[in-house]
């Protein structure tokens, strides 16, 4: 790591109107983050002594999340917007009242809209400014389509850079260069210092540029490099939401690849989206369709998908998850979800368990090889270690006013259509009769029947229903 980080200054200030959004630009979302939050993670891995973010349109959603997800940064606001050299100026204010820095003190600023910069490209800057003994460097990318961007100066050499023009105040020939400016810098932090107090404000958008003081710098005499980047991706800024889908396909790209190195399989990595804070061991497979987002962990071996949404889900040794949605519950090892499954939150799924077909399970816990095979609704019950749930049960939970619970010992056998009206318990071993309405407590062992008796009304449709199908079917019957 580079000696003397004084401060990383994380400009997310701006409003981003080609949006078309309330939301703060820097707040959009990629892989599970916001897009200030992938760059605070790539820039804290150089462990500056400060880190700076500098706040402005929609400043409340930003403060929010900065105080929930990284609180040790300091948050600084751009009252006015007048550029990112006034912002820039704005955050060294603030670094100043923490007291003197380093004589030799370097400061890096990247824009917080640049979600794939890496902390080797950062470092990599870093080490460029230090071993040039230059006084500003930028990374740069040359790219096909420079539109939107700054294009970067060089002097008569072609080596030296002399400046960087936004593109509204270009001229035709400046407009056709391919050398962008990737909006992340370092610098001597006393030469940014003495640069920012000469930029002025006489372009087409009458702001102060942080730009400008490369060319200030430069001026003066002192050295100005650029870092070139092969990958322009690593500087892709993102202005409107046709380059935000372009960088989330990307970046999603990345952390696929870098789990299929790790031994996980993606059959079609194309069609899954993984956000970057789930985790995945090798060995598990996942399915096209698929969707792992948050805090999910995946152990090894498991099968996920295809048509699988996981949020907040842990995921045990050789299970299997299909055509399913899990939110904020756990998935014991060996255990199989699906298809058409629908866990939610609060669910703790033991190991071996089989949930089934058009299951929806919401605030339960099930013992070891409990199954619950298809259309059933179980809601704030506790299943014991090998209970069977017979077919169309339901878990009557609500009584309008408060939710109540369920429980349910081990190797129980419910019958299909089975109504459990709760607060109920149903003791180990016992049977509850398909199409019962339980309304007390079964003792274990027993079996448990609470239905109407059957009767039989002999000639009732032909004397309510004569004339029809039904009707005859039953006369032809009777001949």
């Amino acid at each position: 790591m580079p000696a003397d980080l004084y401060a990383v200054i994380v400009l997310a200030a701006g409003q981003g109107r080609r949006m078309k959004s309330k939301l703060p630009k820097v707040m959009h979302r990629l892989a599970g983050m916001p897009l200030v939050g992938h760059v605070l993670t790539a820039a804290v891995e150089l462990a500056p002594k400060n880190t700076v973010v500098v706040v402005g349109v929609g400043k409340e959603v930003t403060e929010g999340y900065l105080s929930d997800a990284w609180p040790n940064v300091h948050v600084v606001e751009q009252k006015e917007q007048r550029g990112t050299g006034h912002a820039v100026k704005q955050a060294l204010s603030a670094l100043g009242k923490l007291g003197e820095p380093p004589s030799n003190a370097s400061v890096l600023v990247v824009s917080g809209d640049t979600p794939l910069i890496t902390p080797a490209a950062l470092n990599e800057l870093l080490q460029t400014l230090q071993s040039q003994q230059a006084k500003a460097a930028l990374l740069t990318a040359e790219v096909e389509d420079p539109t939107g961007y700054g294009r970067i100066l060089r002097g008569e050499s072609g080596r030296a850079v002399t400046g960087i023009i936004e593109e509204v105040d270009t001229t035709d020939s400046e407009r056709a260069i391919r050398e962008i400016n990737g909006g992340v810098y370092a610098f001597n932090l006393a030469s940014l210092k003495a640069a920012l107090e000469k930029v002025g404000s006489q372009n087409a958008a009458g702001e102060e540029y942080l730009t400008q003081t490369v060319a200030l710098i430069a001026s003066a005499g002192e050295v100005v490099v650029a870092c070139r980047m092969s990958d322009a991706d690593l500087v892709a800024g993102i202005n409107d939401r046709t380059q935000l889908a372009d960088v989330g396909a990307k970046l999603n790209s990345w952390i696929t690849a870098a789990w299929m190195k790790k031994g996980v399989t993606f059959v079609d990595p194309t069609s899954t989206w993984v956000e970057a804070t789930v985790q995945i061991e090798a060995d598990s497979v996942i399915w096209p369709n698929t969707y792992l987002s948050g805090a999910t962990v995946i152990a090894e071996g498991s099968v996920i998908g295809p048509d699988v949404t996981l949020s907040n889900t842990t995921v045990g040794v050789g299970a299997r998850v299909e055509r399913s949605s899990v939110k904020d519950s756990k998935i014991g090892a060996g255990a199989s979800v699906g298809p058409y499954a629908h866990i939610r939150p609060g669910t703790v799924i033991d190991t071996s368990v089989h949930i089934g077909s058009f299951v929806e399970i919401k605030n339960s816990s099930l013992g070891v090889g409990a199954k619950v095979p298809h259309l059933t609704y179980v809601g704030d019950a506790d299943i014991g270690e090998g209970t069977n749930i017979g077919a169309s049960s339901v878990f009557v939970n609500y009584d309008g006013v408060n939710k109540h619970r369920t429980s349910i010992g081990k190797h129980v056998r419910v019958g299909s259509d089975t109504m459990l009206v709760a607060p109920v318990k149903i003791g180990d071993g016992a049977y509850t009769a398909a199409g019962s309405v339980i309304t007390e407590d079964v003792p274990p062992g027993a079996m448990a029947v609470a239905r109407e008796r059957q009767r039989n009304i002999e000639g009732w449709v032909k004397r309510k229903r004569g004339g029809t199908e039904a009707a005859r079917a039953a006369e032809e019957a009777e001949d």
